[in-house]
This record gives C-alpha cells, sequence and structure tokens, in this order.
C-alpha cells in the first residue's frame, strides 16, 4: 500500500502553524525546531518560504490584520453623487472599523508587539493604513488631519489588546484593604466581570474620541458665506 502523501508545504501552512504557536504559547514560542516539528518536515525546508524567525512573524501578523474589515470605508465621505459631503459616514465607518481591529486583536493579543511596530511592508497592514487615510480625506479631513487619525486610532486599539485593564486584579477581597486603598472595595469583583468592563470601556473610548474629532470636523469646515 502507498504511503499518504503529505500536504506540501506552503507559506500559509507555516504561518497557520505560527500563529497557532504565539496564540498558544506567546511569540518566544516560535522557533524552526518546533515549527518543523508541528509542520512534519525538517527545519531546513522553511527557509524555501521564510528567511527568518522574524519574517514568519510579521507573516503571522499581517494575516491577522487581514482580518479587519475594511469595506466600511467604501463609502465613507461619499454622498450618491459621488462627491465628498459633510456627514456621518467617517465617523460611522471609523466606528464600525475599530470594533472590527479589536475583535481580531482580541483573538490573537500576544502577536500585538509585533502590529504595534507598524505596518513596514506588511501588505494587509498598507491595506489598512491606505483605507483609513483615503477614507478621511474622501471625507473632507485635511491629509495632515487625516495622518492623525489614523495614528491616533492606531494608538488607541492596540492599546486596548495589549492587556485586560478588570483582569489586572485579583479575585480576592483581601487584597485590597480599605485602609490602604479606601476606593477599591469592590475591585477584587472586576476579574469576574472582565469582558463587561473592558468592552465597556473601549466603547466609551471610542465615543469620546470620535466626538472630540466630530468637533474638530465641525472646525475645520468653510464658513458659509453670507450673500
Amino acid at each position: 500500500m502507498a504511503r499518504p502523501r503529505k500536504p506540501l508545504l506552503s507559506r500559509d501552512r507555516i504561518v497557520e502553524a505560527a500563529g497557532e504557536l504565539v496564540d498558544a504559547e506567546g511569540l518566544e514560542a516560535v522557533s524552526t525546531r518546533r515549527l518543523a516539528a508541528a509542520l512534519g518536515v525538517s527545519g531546513p525546508s522553511l527557509y524555501n518560504h521564510f528567511r527568518t524567525k522574524d519574517e514568519i512573524l510579521e507573516a503571522v501578523a499581517d494575516a491577522v490584520s487581514a482580518r479587519v474589515d475594511l469595506s466600511v470605508f467604501d463609502a465613507a465621505g461619499s454622498g450618491a453623487d459621488g462627491e465628498a459631503e459633510a456627514g456621518p459616514d467617517w465617523r460611522g465607518a471609523l466606528h464600525a472599523w475599530a470594533h472590527s481591529y479589536r475583535d481580531a486583536l482580541a483573538d490573537h493579543p500576544n502577536i500585538v508587539p509585533v502590529l504595534a511596530r507598524g505596518p513596514g511592508r506588511r501588505p494587509a497592514g498598507l491595506r489598512l493604513a491606505d483605507a483609513v487615510f483615503g477614507a478621511m480625506t474622501a471625507a473632507g479631513w485635511p491629509p495632515a488631519h487625516a495622518t492623525r487619525i489614523g495614528a491616533l486610532m492606531r494608538y488607541f486599539i492596540l492599546g486596548s489588546a495589549v492587556a485586560s485593564f478588570a483582569g489586572g486584579f485579583v479575585d480576592d477581597e483581601t487584597a485590597y484593604d480599605p485602609a490602604d486603598y479606601p476606593h477599591l472595595g469592590q475591585a477584587h469583583l472586576l476579574a469576574d466581570r472582565r469582558r463587561e468592563v473592558d468592552e465597556g470601556a473601549f466603547e466609551t473610548g471610542l465615543t469620546a474620541l470620535l466626538d472630540g474629532l466630530a468637533l474638530q470636523y465641525e472646525a475645520l469646515r468653510p464658513t458659509p458665506q453670507t450673500p
């Protein structure tokens, strides 16, 4: 009986295996030895697809970026006639995109440090940056402001994915002595409400951020001339 053939090694298979390692054990778990063992191949065969471990991690990060929904920007800032118009489109697009981005990171938090380096040459990361900038300028934001919006949104979203605020408190009411921490009497309850607290904090911050941008947007719009 013929022996079953192993699936051909490919970049996608390597990225998938590396992503699983990162998710389960963190960035340091990724090595050519571990990946080769997981894929049932020899270590040197990986170098036919990636030159270094860093290249593999960059590809894993880009695969996460590719999961973010960019279609929300398709109509941001455009009216029925295709002309830029004032309105809620850019704000709604940023809101939907921010949640999609955070959801992708929430599923793969261990890769966030790689994403935090910036898009570099990663295709999906560059498409993401291009979509945000393009939508903001199409909506009437000056290019310099559009660049800053892309940056501040990235800071906010990546920062929210680095760690859980609620998860930073232990589930032990004796840990927070009122004599030392008079305002943390209920802090031990936060761990059980981690998702509710963290998602609520993200939405509160996102709303405040977009409210502030809306004020800036109105201030930048030309003042109508009276006849």
